[in-house]
């Protein structure tokens, strides 16, 4: 198995620019998927109008949102630039889903700057028209050590709703065993431990998630090129706990695809969108590589293999500089 990885895509303009050439989104286009299930636009998500054109009159039960919130260094200035571009594309999920409905939100806080954005954020909200429901953390299995804090071993995930919307409780049971001891309970005057009177052998999911593998290199689902991609258990957990079989999820930020593969594999149908073509192109390649080969990423290659081997431009550029040791063609295989 050849080893040909893609260097992150959002730090490297030249790269960027580079893979922009082989994308078949244009700024305005939306892709409709040829199953009848699902919608990619190449818009922003601030963009009331374009937001509209995506959803054409149909409205959506859930939607699961992971916005760009480290682009900015969070000084006064960008962090308020921040919130005024929430701002819109939170009136445009609320306008997007139905009466019934919930949202969720990757954000992170900034333990050397006052938490931000994540304080600033939480406070907009208060006016969207959303009700808080629960503030749930993600743990890390791979923390960012440093030698004068706690090390960061968790990501932020905000729940609101709107209205009464569905939930099925019982919809995920984690993979960790029922194996603390605790949560006392008297019953028929006998007292009794959390693990004695639950059904099942395993934890119920809670508030608080550490039973699902962070993203990283060595797994099936890893997309090479994008950062900070959000495991698709997660995923799939919020969307089997906040909507029915068939309901549109929206995702604003379509990155990865992430939400778009675990609608695919739910049942569900995904209406996302990103202002870069590039991650749209790679949404849409995703989609199609699961569809063709039942595989959720490209653990040992990448969304652009193709067209890299055939453009000397960008090979060139990945040797010079990431010294990435680019395979070669001999007939139809592909080797270094």
């Amino acid at each position: 198995m050849v080893n040909f990885p893609l260097p992150r895509i959002d730090n490297d303009g030249v790269l960027h620019s580079l893979l922009l050439k082989h994308c078949s989104f244009k700024p305005g286009n939306i892709w409709e998927d040829p199953e009848g299930k699902h919608k990619i636009g190449c818009i922003d998500a601030a963009n009331g109008k374009a937001i509209t054109t995506l959803l054409d009159k149909q409205k959506s039960s859930l939607a699961v949102h992971d916005p760009p919130y480290n682009f900015v260094a969070f000084d006064e200035r960008d962090l308020e630039k921040f919130i005024d571009w929430s701002k819109g594309w939170i009136k445009n999920t609320y306008d997007s889903l139905l009466p019934d409905s919930s949202l969720y939100i990757w954000l992170g806080a900034d333990q050397n700057n006052h938490f931000q954005p994540l304080p600033d954020f939480i406070s907009m909200m208060r006016k969207s028209g959303f009700n808080s429901r629960s503030f749930i953390t993600m743990r890390n299995q791979r923390g960012y050590g440093t030698q004068k804090n706690w090390m960061s071993v968790r990501q932020e995930l905000l729940f609101y709703t709107k209205g009464n919307p569905f939930f099925d409780i019982n919809s995920e049971y984690t993979d960790i065993p029922k194996i603390l001891r605790g949560y006392y309970k008297k019953v028929n005057g006998k007292v009794t431990e959390n693990f004695e009177r639950g059904k099942s052998e395993f934890i119920r999911a809670g508030n608080v998630w550490v039973d699902i593998q962070q993203v990283f290199y060595r797994m099936e689902e890893n997309v090479n090129g994008c950062y900070a991609q959000k495991p698709l258990k997660a995923i799939t957990r919020i969307i089997e706990a906040s909507s029915k079989a068939n309901d549109i999820v929206l995702d604003f930020f379509a990155h990865s695809g992430t939400t778009l593969i675990a609608s695919e594999i739910t049942g569900r149908k995904c209406y996302t969108c990103d202002i870069d073509p590039v991650y749209c192109e790679i949404a849409r390649r995703r989609l199609e590589n699961y569809r063709t080969t039942g595989k959720t990423g490209w653990q040992n290659s990448n969304p652009f293999e193709e067209e890299i081997l055939d453009d000397d431009e960008l090979k060139n550029y990945l040797k010079e500089e990431y010294q990435i040791q680019i395979p070669e063609r001999q007939g139809q295989k592909i080797v270094l």
